[in-house]
């Protein structure tokens, strides 16, 4: 037969429900551990989650590394790009050319006029591209076609400019007007105009600062477009293992081989300050948010007041029947880490809960008000992301515990002070 210390069994005991006062409030403590827990879970997961999908949408993306030059375009690059490749650890190499053009459509009777936008172009090499990034197999509508003027436009860029598959679109890079002002000025009777693409597909990253500012087109034709003749932009790097550690190290180790005047950029330098902002944004939710748990402790403390005040003369003949003060003060330390146990298993349960179903409640909630809580054009992702890792749990209970257990010292100490005599004349 199982053995339990009388301390504990006391304070199971002083536990059970009778409905009085006492057994309320302490059903309200349970709820508010259970409530603090669960709001900390939740959001820790969301934050945690936002970080992760960010990170491997950035590298899905950008690759790890990029090699260039830092100001100039990169010439000769195809005897650097074999010089990186035969690196070990490292997966694949492509290179990339990078600029900022004006997109404007074609005019539609339907509209009033072409509208036009501010995008990024990415040229790429569409056989070497799928080993440094997951665009080519990014098309959600249309096809990865990048031969002769074709090119692939972020499905946020394509919904704001009502751009579909098969329409023609113009891109005017500070190369293309630079050769038109030349043109005017000349007065050639043939004037520079901007060259028309055909868009083949649209592309969703699932990242929307990504899908609603990118295009994609050939190498070449983006060479063109900014004017560098052979030269690039640099290099995109993908490495076999994508540790921070090991990304640091082989971007030191291509620094220090390649020498002057080449640069290699890590996709988490190239992306400090968004991923700074991430981490110090969850952190101080923590710590905000465990406010509530100080909360949810400062209820046990007054429950447990009430309940010594109400035990007052139970307590004085435990004292009188020799009961030690270390024992007294265990049986209500005992009660406060029950009621922070429940609390935060059942804490637990529902913040576990409430992330498996988030984005169906995001749904219900768009479905009924007809509103998106979480906007992509905002938040940057179609679905609200969310992770609930092992540490972080771990971090949670073992501080809300803690937490708990010490709300019930002083009522503890207040009532292992208790002199018998004097208990039992007060009551």
């Amino acid at each position: 037969m199982l053995h339990v210390p009388f301390e504990v069994g006391l304070a199971l005991r002083y536990l059970r429900p009778k409905w009085n006062f006492v057994s309320v409030i302490t059903l309200l403590c349970v709820l508010g551990v259970m409530l603090g827990v669960a709001v900390l879970i939740v959001v820790i997961a969301v934050m945690t989650g936002f970080d992760l999908e960010l990170r491997h949408k950035l590298v899905g993306f950008n690759a790890h590394l990029k090699v260039g030059v830092v100001g100039h375009p990169m010439g000769d690059w195809e005897t650097m790009m074999r010089r990186v490749e035969t690196r070990p650890g490292v997966h694949g190499v492509a290179p990339f050319v990078l600029s900022q053009v004006l997109l404007q459509t074609e005019p539609d009777p339907a509209r009033s006029g072409p509208r036009s936008g501010a995008a990024f172009v990415r040229g790429i090499d569409p056989d070497l591209e799928g080993r440094v990034s997951v665009l080519t197999n990014s098309v959600v509508e249309g096809k990865f076609d990048l031969r002769g003027n074709g090119l692939i436009v972020g499905s946020s860029l394509a919904d704001s400019l009502g751009i579909r598959v098969g329409d023609r679109v113009a891109l005017y890079s500070t190369h293309a007007l630079e050769r038109m002002a030349r043109s005017l000025s000349r007065k050639d009777p043939e004037l520079e105009t901007a060259e028309d693409f055909e868009v083949r597909g649209i592309f969703q990253i699932g990242y929307d600062q990504i899908d609603a500012s990118f295009v994609a087109m050939s190498l070449a034709n983006a060479q063109d477009l900014a004017g560098l003749n052979d030269g690039i932009s640099g290099l995109t790097v993908m490495l076999d293992d994508a540790e921070q550690g090991n990304t640091l190290r082989h971007q030191v180790a291509l620094e220090r081989d390649l020498g002057s005047p080449y640069r290699a950029i890590s996709w988490m330098e190239e992306n400090r300050d968004l991923l700074g902002a991430i981490e110090m944004e969850k952190d101080s939710m923590l710590v905000i948010l465990f406010f509530v748990m100080i909360v949810a402790a400062f209820c046990i403390i007054c429950s447990q007041i009430a309940f010594v005040i109400r035990k007052t003369r139970e307590i004085g003949i435990l004292k009188g029947v020799g009961a030690t003060t270390g024992q007294v003060v265990l049986v209500f330390l005992t009660q406060s880490f029950a009621v922070g146990f429940v609390g935060v298993a059942a804490g637990v349960l529902a913040g576990i809960g409430a992330v498996a179903v988030r984005n169906d409640f995001l749904a219900l909630m768009r479905k009924l008000t007809g509103r998106q809580l979480f906007p992509p054009s905002i938040y940057s992702f179609a679905q609200l992301p969310a992770s609930v890792e092992p540490h972080d749990l771990l971090l949670i209970c073992g501080v809300s515990l803690v937490m708990c257990l010490l709300a019930g010292v002083v009522p503890s100490l207040i009532a292992a002070r208790m002199h018998p005599v004097e208990a039992l004349r007060n009551e």
